[in-house]
């Protein structure tokens, strides 16, 4: 049985990394065929950019085989004889958290990497070195207070009904659902700091969009995000009456009013065809999954691996193997989100007008150094937005004529 689990991870990962050896090969050919959206050097950038991250995220997935095999090979039972002394609820407590712990520690200099020196390299990053631990500082205590809260909850269900598995998935579910409700407030009150948004007509021009599409927000906000990335961004978050509108405030700064409240309409697209809750569903379903299949596993699973089937081993196990379930979901997310953007776009392009979310599209893949071509196997596995000169065209807006620039997609469309 170990054997099954260890190939179908080592699957996982062959597949993981052949997709991105195709990617850096697909950007490194399309590269030299003339620049789109973009200038030159700009073009050049942006696809030394994607091949950066996309090595290191090789190397992450390398790391992240060596941590698997480390707990299934004999990390896991060691860590549950160290703890049989300890009362069975602490023992839970300590040897899930224990895990997650671990593993970011060891993940934690990919982290650094990204930020300070591929995001340093190409303009984005603005946050220290002080920041960067005080947020991993954040990060790390809201995780042990809200993970050692869940672990808790769930060994309480595991060990008190036969269906714990089914009762484990409806209380997880629900605290999907109440971050997603209260992510907003959770950011501003440990990371970003928010304003409200001072530029009166602006504000007008928002809330007047909202009205339309009767979306009931408690406010539109300014999030200091310039002080960790030049990035642009916006988003609503929250479910319920704690919706709010967020907008980076490097958004502020790069987009024309009309092309921000193009961009609002793109995102109130959203919210009027009810993607956030189909996101939700999407997750309900991948979640339900793999409860049931946890609480199916054959004993001999537990007996192999030398250790009892304990709350705390079957979700050690869950959080060993959700990359995989994930993984194995995203293509369906994918396909479902990338017709959710579409559509998306017609909201944005119908409430604030085609040309001015063109611009905005054309500024966003400039500003953030969006490639903006990707090979169909990593859009197929990993992209939840349809290529940008895709979403262009669906607009009206024709790349050859408009930018003078023809260019050869190497790769057949999705």
């Amino acid at each position: 049985m170990i054997t099954t689990l260890i190939g179908v991870y080592s699957l996982y990962i062959l597949i993981r990394l052949y997709v991105s050896i195709m990617q850096i090969g697909y950007i490194n050919r399309i590269k030299r065929n003339g620049a789109v959206l973009m200038g030159e050097r700009e073009y050049l950038d942006a696809a030394n950019y994607a091949v950066a991250k996309e090595k290191l995220g090789m190397m992450e997935t390398f790391v992240e085989y060596g941590l698997f095999l480390l707990w299934i090979g004999g990390m896991m039972a060691w860590l549950d004889s160290a703890l049989i002394s300890q009362a069975p609820l602490t023992q839970t407590i300590i040897a899930v958290m224990g895990l997650i712990v671990i593993n970011g520690l060891v993940m934690l200099p990919f982290g650094w990497i990204a930020k300070f020196k591929i995001d340093a390299k190409y303009g984005f990053n603005r946050s220290s070195t002080g920041q960067f631990v005080k947020d991993t500082l954040v990060s790390t205590l809201l995780t042990l207070v809200i993970g050692s809260f869940m672990v808790w909850i769930v060994s309480m269900i595991i060990t008190s009904s036969t269906l714990w598995w089914l009762w484990s998935f409806a209380f997880i579910m629900a605290v999907v659902i109440a971050i997603n409700m209260f992510f907003p407030t959770i950011r501003a009150l440990f990371f970003d700091k928010v304003t409200p948004l001072e530029n009166e007509e602006l504000r007008e021009k928002i809330e007047e969009l909202m009205a339309k599409t009767g979306f009931v927000s408690s406010g539109v906000f300014i999030s200091d995000a310039s002080k960790r990335d030049a990035r642009l961004n916006a988003y609503f978050g929250g479910l319920g009456k704690s919706k709010r509108v967020i907008l980076f405030d490097t958004l502020i700064q790069k987009l024309s009013p009309s092309e921000l409240v193009a961009v609002l309409g793109h995102e109130l697209g959203h919210f009027a065809h009810g993607d956030l809750y189909k996101n939700i569903a999407m997750v309900g379903v991948m979640l339900f999954g793999m409860f049931a299949l946890f609480g199916n596993l054959p004993e001999t699973l537990y007996m192999e691996l030398g250790v009892a089937q304990s709350p705390h081993i079957i979700m050690m196990l869950f959080l060993l193997l959700l990359p995989v379930v994930s993984f194995v979901m995203m293509p369906l997310m994918g396909i479902m989100s990338r017709h959710n953007e579409y559509e998306a776009d017609r909201s944005g392009a119908e409430l604030g007008g085609a040309e001015h979310l063109v611009n905005a599209l054309k500024k966003l893949v400039a500003e953030n150094k969006s490639f903006p071509l990707s090979h169909p196997l990593y859009r197929f596995f990993h992209t939840t937005h349809p290529p940008v000169v895709d979403r262009l065209r669906v607009l009206g807006y024709d790349i050859r004529i408009n930018d003078h620039e023809g260019y050869a997609d190497p790769c057949p469309k999705d």
